[in-house]
């Protein structure tokens, strides 16, 4: 008798999973149906892409080359009517071939395939940069990540990220011939760290991506760290010798000058520290590429600007090569 009814709550319970099995499956096969299967873009050809054209049935107009500067396939022998390639699918490109072949050969096969794609051109990151390089995108990559790639930004970053895209290089909304005009896109760090998506967008292939540096106040002279600081918010004399360290045992606090470019001329302004915390002489405000000098016991006044050299960025064509893959 027990083995009776066990027998029946196992054939319940086989029942149910079966059941259930049955509603999962279906569920699973509705979610397919929901969801639509992404179709990928066709891969459309770029300027430094080695193109290779063959014609079925024969070597005489074959064709392997790349793309000339107006976008055309470079040295390809139409007898008049030159193919535009730049931005265009294969199998576009192989379509105006054949159009053009018709009057030569009859029912042309025409197979048109992009066989090297690393000579594009590369996304490069500059500017106020820990490591400024070169990316050769292979996949999609956001500016968050490739400023990541190098390194982050720097002490001297100042608000802003500008991103300038020269036309028809990465083939984004480009269809046909266009003029010379580049795309150019101003980033806020704020938004970029906040999360916003509109501030890390796509980088692509020939993006030109410069953190823009804050505009400099030099401190020099009589202070233990000679330094130049970014001038992001409201400068005064004391915070800017504050900032550079504060002042070394030989300065000479009644003998501070402030050099400042005045249209095409440069004027001095003398500063006495001790005046400054009394209270009976105000703490100037700094402005961008002021140089404060702080003076030093036995030394005399200086009578012309100090000559200061700026630190040199590499060029472009030499930064390190990353590949994004």
């Amino acid at each position: 008798m027990r083995s009776r009814v066990n027998l029946k709550h196992l054939s319940r319970i086989i029942a149910v999973v079966g059941l259930g099995l049955t509603f999962a499956s279906m569920a699973t096969v509705s979610r397919a149906q929901l969801s639509p299967t992404p179709t990928p873009t066709p891969e459309l050809v770029h300027y430094g892409d080695l193109i290779d054209l063959d014609v079925e049935g024969g070597f005489e107009f074959d064709w392997r080359g790349r793309l000339n500067p107006e976008g055309f396939l470079d040295g390809l022998n139409t007898y008049g009517d030159p193919v535009y390639g730049l931005c265009r699918s294969e199998s576009d490109i192989a379509a105006d071939v054949v159009k053009v072949y018709k009057r030569l050969l009859r029912d042309p096969v025409v197979i048109v395939r992009v066989i090297d794609r690393s000579n594009r051109a590369v996304a490069t990151i500059d500017g106020a940069i820990k490591l400024p390089q070169r990316f050769q995108m292979r996949r999609p990559a956001r500016l968050l990540e490739l400023i990541v790639l190098a390194g982050g930004i720097t002490d001297d970053a100042g608000g802003e990220i500008r991103l300038f895209r020269p036309p028809n290089l990465s083939c984004v909304g480009s269809k046909a011939p266009t003029g010379n005009a580049g795309v150019v896109e101003v980033i806020t760090i704020a938004d970029l760290l906040s999360g916003k998506s509109a501030a890390n967008p796509i980088v692509n292939s020939g993006d030109l991506i410069t953190v823009l540096g804050t505009t400099p106040i030099y401190v020099i002279g009589g202070v233990n760290n000679p330094r130049n600081i970014g001038a992001r918010t409201i400068m005064t004399v004391t915070r800017a010798i504050a900032a550079a360290g504060g002042l070394a045992k030989e300065a000479d606090t009644q003998n501070i000058v402030i050099f400042r470019r005045d249209g095409g001329e440069t004027r001095s302004i003398d500063v006495d520290i001790d005046k400054i915390a009394a209270g009976t002489s105000p703490d100037i405000e700094l402005r961008p590429l002021d140089i404060v000098e702080v003076g030093q016991k036995g030394s005399g006044k200086r009578s012309y600007p100090p000559v200061l050299t700026g630190t040199q960025t590499k060029a472009l064509l030499t930064l390190p090569l990353r590949i994004v893959e």
